[in-house]
């Protein structure tokens, strides 16, 4: 498949064919997610929507590489297949092409801001020169530049969530994973991460996919999936 088979000519950031989750076996058997296909291209923000259940957050892991389908595949530009690859290789697949942003912020307490957003840099040994100058880019662009020697504790919500957009996107992904990015903030900071997730899909050129109830989001994005009992519909 080609990586520019985009109808504007963009690149196919991720191709996911008949993907199938399954956990349990016999009466117990669950199908999380059933026979999904998805192309998520760069520039192109697709929010994921559907009751909870419905699939959301195991169509994002397994997009992402967090989890394996029982069947099915995800394909990269260069021809890859991410669910066939080693547990190292997935790795430094999501090291650096994914940034993930999760609900629960899942920032490191003791940890200051920059120190946080510098936490990818680290794991892809990048200099200290150089991490410390994206750190405070990064910080800048999600309009904490002046916070960064604070602490999760000492921001609001909606700071430590833009704390870990930039934590993800310091790396320069070429993918953003956010599942429920807006699900713990009142409506006012949910507006302000919305804008934010939006204008650097857009400024940056990344493929985004974004589980959310949030229909101000998903009115803005440049596809809506719609999942029920783990299909799409």
């Amino acid at each position: 498949m080609s990586s520019t088979d985009g109808t504007d000519g963009s690149t196919t950031e991720l191709s996911a064919r008949g993907l199938t989750r399954t956990y349990g076996t016999g009466a117990a058997l669950v199908h999380a997610l059933v026979d999904v296909d998805l192309d998520v291209r760069a520039g192109e923000l697709v929010v994921v929507r559907g009751r909870s259940g419905a699939g959301k957050t195991t169509l994002l892991n397994l997009l992402g590489g967090l989890d394996r389908p029982t069947s099915g595949t995800v394909l990269l530009p260069d021809g890859r297949e991410l669910t066939g690859l080693a547990a190292d290789e997935v790795d430094e697949v999501r090291r650096t092409r994914f940034g993930f942003v999760f609900q629960g912020f899942g920032l490191v307490p003791v940890l200051s801001a920059a120190e946080n957003v510098e936490v990818p840099l680290r794991l892809q040994r990048v200099p200290g020169p150089e991490r410390d100058e994206r750190v405070a880019r990064a910080l800048e662009a999600v309009g904490l530049a002046g916070h960064a020697r604070q602490r999760p504790g000492e921001l609001s919500g909606g700071q430590q969530q833009r704390v870990g957009i930039a934590r993800a996107l310091v790396a320069e992904p070429r993918v953003l994973v956010a599942d429920e990015p807006t699900g713990q903030l009142d409506s006012t900071t949910a507006a302000g991460v919305m804008d934010l997730v939006v204008d650097l899909v857009a400024s940056r050129g990344i493929a985004a996919v974004v589980a959310t109830h949030d229909q101000g989001l998903a009115e803005r994005a440049s596809r809506v999936v719609t999942l029920h009992d783990g299909r799409s519909v």
